[in-house]
C-alpha cells in the first residue's frame, strides 16, 4: 500500500518539476487471461518566473485507466471499465544557497470510477516539499550529481505522517550513468547526445473510489487499486534538448490490482499475475 501511496504522490512531484507537457501510453496484459490494463497520461505544466531562479508552477493532469475486465468475476464489472483521476497542482520551486533548491508543491485530487456525481469520498489531497541539489551541469567536479530529499504526504496513506523521499542521480563518466531512488532507480548508457539505453527498476500504480461499492460474498468494497514492481529496458531519444521520446518495456516482478474496503483492507483480488509492462510516450521538458 505504501508503495501506491509513493506512486501517487512523487510521480506528480516529479512531473511538476521538469515536465511541461507530457502524452503517455501504459498496457499491462494479464497473464493466463483475457484481461487488460490500458492507461493513457497527459500531463501539462505552465511556470511563472517570479524572479531569477524562482518559478510558480501551475499545472494539471489526467490518467484515464481502462480496465478490461474479461474473465468471469462473481460481481458486475460494468462500473470498473474506466477510473480517472484528475490532479490540480500549485508548486513553488526557489534557489538556496550552496547549489540547492527548494520545491513544494500541493496537489489535489479526483481518482474515481465516476460513474455518478463527484462527492468528498472522490477528492484526495496530496503534497510535497523537496530539497535539491544539482550539480549535473558543474565543470569543477569529475562526476556531476543531483541528490533529491524530500517529505511527501497523500491522504489516501492510511498514516497521518508525511513519507520520506530520497533519489540520487551520478554521471560515472560520459557515457554511464545512474539514479538510485523511487519509484525509480536506473543504469543508463548514452550512444550520442540524442540516443540512450536503460536498464530500470520501478514503481507504477493507482488509488481510487468506486463511487457505486460492489458486495461480494457480504463484504463491501469500495476502492480499487493497483500496485506494480517492474524491471525491464528502456530507451530515450531526444530529438531536441527539451523534446524527447521514450519507451519502456519489461516484467513485473510484483502485481496486486485489489478491490478493498474503507479501511483498505483487501476485499477481492482482480489479478496478482505478473505480466509484459509497456509504457512510451513524448515529452517536453525542462
Amino acid at each position: 500500500m505504501l508503495a501506491i501511496v509513493a506512486i501517487c504522490c512523487i510521480h506528480s512531484v516529479k512531473a511538476q518539476l521538469t515536465d511541461l507537457v507530457r502524452f503517455e501510453y501504459s498496457f499491462i496484459p494479464s497473464s493466463k487471461s483475457e484481461d487488460q490494463y490500458t492507461r493513457l497520461r497527459a500531463i501539462l505544466n505552465y511556470p511563472i518566473k517570479i524572479k531569477e531562479g524562482d518559478y510558480l508552477v501551475v499545472g494539471g493532469e489526467y490518467n484515464r485507466i481502462i480496465l478490461n475486465l474479461e474473465d468471469d468475476y462473481p460481481f458486475n464489472t460494468n462500473n470498473l471499465n474506466q477510473l480517472h483521476i484528475i490532479d490540480l497542482s500549485l508548486g513553488y520551486t526557489f534557489k538556496c544557497k550552496n547549489d540547492w533548491r527548494l520545491g513544494l508543491n500541493i496537489n489535489p485530487r479526483i481518482a474515481s470510477t465516476l460513474t455518478e456525481s463527484i462527492t468528498k469520498d472522490d477528492l484526495f489531497l496530496n503534497g510535497g516539499i523537496f530539497a535539491i541539489k544539482d550539480r549535473t551541469d558543474a565543470t569543477d567536479i569529475k562526476r556531476p550529481y543531483r541528490l533529491v530529499l524530500g517529505l511527501t504526504y497523500n491522504t489516501t496513506a492510511g498514516l497521518p505522517i508525511p513519507l520520506p523521499y530520497i533519489s540520487y542521480f551520478r554521471q560515472i563518466n560520459e557515457k554511464w550513468s545512474f539514479n538510485l531512488g523511487v519509484p525509480k532507480s536506473n543504469l543508463k548508457y548514452s550512444f550520442d547526445t540524442h540516443s540512450f539505453l536503460q536498464a530500470f527498476a520501478t514503481l507504477d500504480g493507482y488509488f481510487a473510489n468506486i463511487q457505486e461499492p460492489i458486495v461480494i460474498d457480504g463484504r463491501q468494497a469500495d476502492h480499487i487499486s493497483l500496485s506494480v514492481a517492474v524491471g525491464g529496458l528502456g530507451y530515450e531519444y531526444c530529438f531536441t534538448k527539451h523534446i524527447v521520446a521514450y519507451t519502456y518495456i519489461g516484467y513485473t516482478f510484483r502485481l496486486n490490482n485489489v478491490l478493498r474496503n474503507d479501511d483498505r483492507d483487501e476485499i477481492f483480488a482482480l489479478n496478482e499475475l505478473n505480466a509484459f509492462y509497456l509504457r512510451t510516450g513524448l515529452k517536453f521538458r525542462i
